[in-house]
Order: structure tokens, then C-alpha cells, then sequence
């Protein structure tokens, strides 16, 4: 297990997250909880965390969002409109997403948290 603190990007509303959380705190392990709709984040955050996931910020995007239909449909984002759309839309941030040190993992299914605890 890491030595490092982990820091869970979670929605208490999404189920998959709620699990990952759960997760991680039946491993012993109390990961500093980011609640990104509550506390959105900005530009340089998002890129920081694409960059830990090695994922372009257009993976990041949650399309299937009505909120993503409604402003975005059908308009291919490049990587900065993607990031400015998830700091203008939280909601449309993929999640959860789980932090530690320099790497990150989406925590779908919840049990990809598991191999962040062995890296």
C-alpha cells in the first residue's frame, strides 16, 4: 500500500463512486474526499489530473451528460474547449477519479481502485 495520501474526486450521488469510496475505506485507507461539484475545479487542476490519468481532457468528458448533450452536442472539443467545459459543467467530469501521487485511475468498475493501492 502507498505510503502517499490518496484523494478521491467523488459524487456522492453517483453510485460507482460511492463504492469506490467505500472501497478504499475498507482497505484502512481515509483519502482526503473531493467533492469537484461542490468545490469545482479549475483549468490547471483538470489538466493536472488528465495528465496523471494519461488521458487527453476529451476522455475525461462525460458525453453521455444530458448536460453535455444540451451544450456540446454534435461539436468535437479540442483539449482546451474540453477542459473549459469542465470547469463551466463539473457534472461532465468522468468519475470517480482516485489520486495517488503522481498517478491516477478512474474508479470504474470501483475495483480499478485496487490497482492504484498496488502500484
Amino acid at each position: 500500500m502507498p505510503n502517499q495520501e490518496i484523494t478521491i474526486y467523488h459524487n456522492p450521488r453517483c453510485s460507482k463512486s460511492r463504492n469506490a469510496l467505500a472501497l478504499l475505506q475498507e482497505k484502512g485507507i481515509k483519502p482526503l474526499v473531493v467533492e469537484y461539484l461542490k468545490e469545482p475545479l479549475n483549468s490547471e487542476q483538470i489538466s493536472d489530473l488528465c495528465a496523471k490519468l494519461k488521458m487527453s481532457p476529451e476522455q475525461l468528458l462525460r458525453k453521455g451528460e444530458p448536460t453535455y448533450k444540451e451544450h456540446y452536442s454534435g461539436g468535437n472539443l479540442n483539449a482546451k474547449q474540453a477542459v473549459n467545459a469542465m470547469v463551466d459543467h463539473p457534472i461532465l467530469i468522468e468519475r470517480p477519479i482516485i489520486v495517488c501521487g503522481d498517478q491516477a485511475i478512474i474508479g470504474r468498475p470501483p475495483e480499478n481502485v485496487l490497482t492504484i493501492l498496488d502500484a
